[in-house]
């Protein structure tokens, strides 16, 4: 059953504004990229699901590759009933330091004043912004693997379906969501990958990407690691830019700046290996070493997963193969994460090791289906996402 947003007495101002508190957890995120352009008078309604549950809901907007100041006149939370339309009485203004407007200069991001109310795990939350005068390159996350939805106008407030005339398969200007969890020691874990841990080859609007069954294991478990953030983005590489900013150059906004973060999981490093631009397994390696050394110096564990088989992909050679095996041999055997999970043993064919096992194949060869989505997230040992730092 979905969730409504109940009401609570107090006024929503006495939280700090603009940064989540270290109380607060991330129940969802989408890594930042750059998207279209942006366009004037129209409104925003994103469908996201989240993780953790708790009180005090905020929501980050981001403006990181905007090249111009982004002014949100009007920005909603409520629950989705079925597809644009609302549970009715949920849908609440969020504020900004207690103004209904915020302007989010170039290249940063604003958090909103706490949402009166709690919101449980494995809510579909939707919020609906709008921009009177929005120009130039827009800030947002291209593959969301969910139907969201447009319209021209400030349509907002409305619950109703009615106004939203169009849809999206993107995230415009939203890239976290915070909540106050009960116990304070709750924490998160992000995973930090390529297109496989943004979902691509599972089924759209029903959450089967490996981090959502991950976060539905976690909510099962006595574990204090409830919220999952998923910072995957299509193509993404951990050394160089092109599909996102490579891992590397996004690590300190998509993972470290997430509130409550116990946990950063990797699972990056085959878009590197098949783009043929001379990546060695020793480049990789380093790549991996100056994220450990990162998430270390600000208190984060880090656990990695090898690499998984791309044998029939077309950019597959023997070249690239052997630097995968190289690669998945160091994060196996070096010590150097406080924990690892082995994803290519979970998909690989035991009949030929640099191919995915076809029950598990979402048909290209490198993502899974469903089904590989699940067996990869039940693979994961949770009380390796807890380690003390």
């Amino acid at each position: 059953m979905l969730a409504t947003v109940a009401c609570q007495t107090g006024p929503a101002h006495a939280f700090p504004a603009r940064t989540a508190s270290r109380h607060d957890v991330v129940t969802w995120a989408a890594s930042a990229d750059r998207l279209g352009e942006g366009t004037a008078d129209r409104s925003y309604r994103l469908v996201v699901h989240t993780s953790a549950a708790g009180s005090g809901a905020r929501v980050r907007l981001s403006n990181a590759f905007g090249d111009r100041p982004l002014t949100l006149d009007s920005v909603y939370a409520g629950v989705q009933s079925q597809g644009a339309g609302l549970r009715p009485g949920s849908n609440r203004r969020l504020t900004f330091d207690g103004a209904r407007t915020v302007t989010v200069p170039a290249g940063a991001t604003a958090w909103s004043d706490p949402l009166p109310g709690s919101l449980p795990a494995g809510s579909d939350l939707v919020v609906s912004l709008h921009s009177p005068d929005a120009a130039g390159p827009a800030t947002g996350h291209g593959m969301a693997m969910q139907t969201s939805y447009v319209t021209q106008g400030d349509h907002t407030a409305e619950e109703s379906a009615a106004g939203w005339t169009g849809t999206t398969g993107s995230w415009w200007y939203l890239d976290s969501v915070s909540v106050r969890p009960p116990d304070p020691a709750t924490g998160a874990v992000v995973t930090l990958g390529d297109s496989i841990t943004d979902g691509w080859a599972s089924t759209s609007d029903l959450d089967r990407r490996w981090p959502d069954y991950l976060a539905r294991r976690l909510q099962k478990a006595d574990s204090a690691v409830k919220g999952v953030a998923n910072e995957g983005i299509s193509g993404n590489q951990v050394l160089a830019d092109g599909a996102g900013q490579a891992a590397l150059n996004r690590l300190d906004r998509d993972v470290l700046g997430q509130p409550g973060v116990r946990t950063v999981f990797l699972f990056e490093g085959v878009n590197d290996i098949k783009a043929h631009t001379g990546v060695t397994a020793a480049g990789l390696i380093a790549g991996y070493r100056e994220m450990v050394r990162r998430a270390h110096a600000a208190g984060k564990c880090v656990v990695a997963s090898t690499v998984g088989p791309f044998e029939g992909w077309p950019e597959w050679d023997t070249a690239g193969e052997a630097v995968r095996q190289e690669v998945n041999q160091y994060i196996r055997t070096s010590g150097e994460f406080d924990a690892t999970a082995d994803f290519d043993r979970i998909l690989r064919s035991p009949y030929d090791p640099a191919r995915m096992l076809p029950f598990l194949d979402g048909g290209d060869h490198i993502h899974p289906n469903d089904k590989g989505m699940q067996a990869m997230a039940d693979s994961v040992a949770l009380a390796s996402l807890d380690c003390d730092r």
